[in-house]
């Protein structure tokens, strides 16, 4: 494809995270591929010091976003604008600044948030989609779904409820980019455009190469958050009792449930926060991951980089962990929250390393098909033509 001029869009959170990653990595894979690449990013740090009335305001129509985002356009001229995140600082008004322009619109849906108010389609621990269809998601305010916080909560859903009125889902996105087919289903029964939604899945670059395994242990890579399956894991290792080494890497909210397990069980190690490289060693060397969200998930990296190492991968068999995780290919999976059903399946594959090092190996060409940096490239340009033509 011809060189293009492509603006990229992004809102950090708080916390830096997996959007965060991705939004670097399509930068870089873009530019290793020759094109221009133009960047617009805002931080939601930059609200603390704001009155809380205008980040309410400017969640919902930011005028002051729509002002830079046209005066970026004038100057720099970009045939596609590619959004990542628009939540709290951005605001959907800035679409409507390209649209503008003449100028096609691509968004990449990370997470659930213009159909749920929490953006993972989670409530309490469970799986929620009470607010999927309705016009007004009321049902997030009254339990607080984001950040526990019915005030919070309020100003999202005042926020997508505003803009699915008056058409800004539907009509100012020229392209949608799903994360995942299960995902593109969830958003048309949300109501967005069929025609309108393309599934690209994240990829891993630079390729960190398959590892020997050898190391006799299990992996656990991830936040140690409820929605994460943390103690689900932890249930999964009691009934274990020492007969598999685990390590966990990773922090979260629930350290001390963590912490009390490796006190208990001496073959539970939690190693804490580690660098994408020391995780690679780790992944290298471990017999399998271990996957237990309890969400819907967007895309977990976590499991397309073990694939890459030719790692296999035992997952709740929940939302885009069954359509990434192969059963008895790529790896095995558990009924979600069913601590038993885990450790059953944990034993099984600890005695049974020739099967699960050939499953790895199935991982691996896994990566190859489907989560390569090229495979990635190809996609990401077909959706640009794609909204393109659409425009045109």
């Amino acid at each position: 494809m011809k060189r293009m001029r492509v603006l990229l869009i992004h809102n950090r959170y708080l916390q830096p995270g997996g959007e965060d990653i991705v939004f670097e990595a399509e930068k870089s894979l873009l530019e290793r591929y020759g094109h221009e690449v133009i960047t617009f990013m805002e931080d939601n740090s930059r609200l603390r010091k704001i009155n809380p009335l205008k980040i309410v305001v400017n969640a919902i129509w930011s005028m002051e976003t729509q002002r830079k985002i046209r005066k970026l356009i004038e100057e720099k001229k970009p045939n596609v604008v590619h959004f990542h995140n628009t939540f709290l600082k951005i605001s959907p008004a800035a679409y409507y600044a390209v649209k503008e322009k003449r100028i096609p619109v691509v968004q990449t849906l990370h997470n659930y948030r213009i159909i749920c108010p929490g953006s993972l389609l989670m409530r309490n621990g469970h799986v929620c989609e009470d607010c999927l269809r309705r016009v007004v998601p009321w049902r997030g305010v009254v339990c607080g779904c984001w950040r526990n916080s019915r005030m919070g909560t309020a100003v999202v859903t005042a926020m997508i409820t505003f803009h699915r009125l008056i058409g800004t889902w539907t009509k100012q996105v020229d392209m949608y980019i799903a994360l995942t087919k299960f995902a593109r289903q969830k958003f048309i029964e949300g109501g967005l455009p069929a025609e309108k939604i393309m599934v690209k899945p994240n990829f891993v670059y630079p390729d960190p190469g398959p590892g020997e395994g050898g190391g006799r242990f299990a992996l656990f890579v991830g936040r140690l958050s409820p929605e994460k399956g943390i103690k689900t894991l932890l249930n999964a290792w009691s009934l274990l009792g020492n007969k598999v080494p685990l390590k966990i890497v990773g922090t979260g909210p629930l350290i001390r449930d963590v912490e009390n397990i490796v006190k208990k069980l001496p073959s539970v190690e939690w190693l804490g926060w580690r660098s994408r490289e020391e995780i690679y060693t780790f992944m290298k060397r471990a017999d399998f991951l271990v996957f237990p969200s309890e969400c819907y998930e967007g895309f977990p990296m976590t499991l397309v980089e073990a694939f890459a190492c030719g790692l296999p991968v035992i997952a709740s068999r929940l939302g885009a962990m069954t359509e990434i995780v192969e059963e008895g290919r790529t790896g095995l999976l558990f009924d979600p929250k069913n601590f038993e059903d885990l450790a059953a399946k944990i034993e099984w594959a600890w005695m049974h390393p020739k099967e699960m090092e050939e499953m790895g190996q199935e991982a691996r060409k896994e990566y190859e098909m489907k989560y390569t940096e090229e495979r990635n490239y190809k996609i990401l340009m077909s959706i640009y033509q794609k909204a393109l033509r659409m425009f045109y």
